[in-house]
């Protein structure tokens, strides 16, 4: 009777996360029509999936394939990207304030990517598949950073430490990037200014293949140590006494976490607050089981960077509202509340 029981359970668990699964698809896929019908050249949603299909006008296949389409796919794979960092980055710190921005990745990505671009005359001479790379090297430095500090011998790594000390340590990375932004030129100064806000600037298929790769191999590779994810979750003493490599364990998916930061960094600038919100939301939707939070994280963002660049193409047309600064307007007061429930 007792197995019958939990047979039930397991079942309508399954059933529930597969809807919420379906559901998040389905509402990616709704934003991805209305996003694609969203600017000042109005297409109705006929037309679009028309000129999707090869039969639309000269006019309608630029807009759509030069403009909109990679734009709409770079903010879905930022979202991804972010989310699922975010909930690497709180299973190992067992801290559910951590975020890439919160902990300084970010700002570290963010300074050394504006650094390089300072050398250029216009920040498009910056090679796409570059950036990236060197965004990686400046969000290691700063995760490297924030661990160090944090970390006490025979206690390991503090959680609250690590926010307090990653809060520091991404205002130190944004001060040098306001000093930097002082000695550029107007121009790449326009591009630090729309970078700081959260714009995503890079808007053309170059970007959009030089993200990829990152997203396609480091994706798989956290969800291939979801199993894992779930043991460093219960805490380090327990997840050792389980046999699990806990210290190599922890470099290899830090590793991927600033790698996908990072990443989404180099391309969309700075917006926060993606990596605290998806796996929360995710958190309560399906669960605490890494199989099928990760997914659920990864659509979470995706939707969520998608309907935010939506909103702040169309609210204010033809001017654009940063991406960054909509999700900072959900964001900013959902991460009060975490941070009052978590004190409480």
């Amino acid at each position: 009777m007792k197995g019958t029981m939990i047979s039930l359970a397991e079942v309508r668990r399954k059933r529930r996360n597969t809807l919420v699964i379906s559901v998040m698809l389905i509402g990616i896929l709704a934003a991805f029509l209305i996003s694609m019908n969203t600017g000042v050249i109005r297409m109705s949603p006929l037309d679009v999936v028309k000129t999707l299909l090869g039969f639309g006008t000269a006019q309608q296949h630029l807009v759509l394939f030069d403009f909109r389409l990679p734009r709409i796919i770079i903010s879905i794979l930022i979202g991804m990207g972010l989310a699922v960092s975010g909930a690497v980055l709180q299973a190992l710190t067992r801290n559910a304030l951590a975020d890439p921005g919160i902990i300084g990745i970010n700002s570290g990505a963010g300074m050394v990517i504006l650094l390089y671009v300072a050398f250029y005359s216009s920040p498009t001479a910056a090679p796409a598949y570059l950036l990236p790379i060197l965004a990686w090297l400046g969000g290691g430095v700063a995760a490297l950073l924030v661990f160090i500090i944090s970390y006490r011998k025979h206690k390991g790594l503090s959680s609250n430490r690590l926010v307090l000390n990653g809060v520091a340590i991404s205002s130190g990375f944004s001060a040098v990037t306001i000093l930097v932004s002082l000695r550029i030129n107007p121009e790449q100064y326009q591009f630090v200014s729309t970078w700081l806000a959260g714009s995503i600037w890079s808007k053309d298929w170059s970007y959009v293949t030089a993200l990829l790769p990152f997203i396609v191999v480091l994706l798989p590779f956290v969800y291939f140590k979801s199993q894992t994810i779930n043991v460093l979750n219960l805490g380090a003493p327990l997840a050792t006494g389980l046999g699990a490599a806990v210290a190599k364990q922890q470099i290899w998916l830090l590793a991927a976490a600033v790698g996908l930061a990072s990443s989404c960094v180099a391309v969309s600038g700075s917006i926060g607050f993606v990596g605290l919100i998806a796996p929360h939301l995710a958190r309560r939707l399906v669960g605490q089981r890494y199989q099928i939070l990760l997914p659920a994280t990864a659509l979470a963002g995706g939707l969520l960077v998608l309907v935010a660049d939506t909103l702040g193409r169309w609210i204010l047309q033809p001017s654009e509202i940063p991406t960054g600064i909509v999700v900072a307007v959900i964001g900013a007061p959902y991460f009060l509340y975490l941070m009052f429930r978590t004190k409480g």
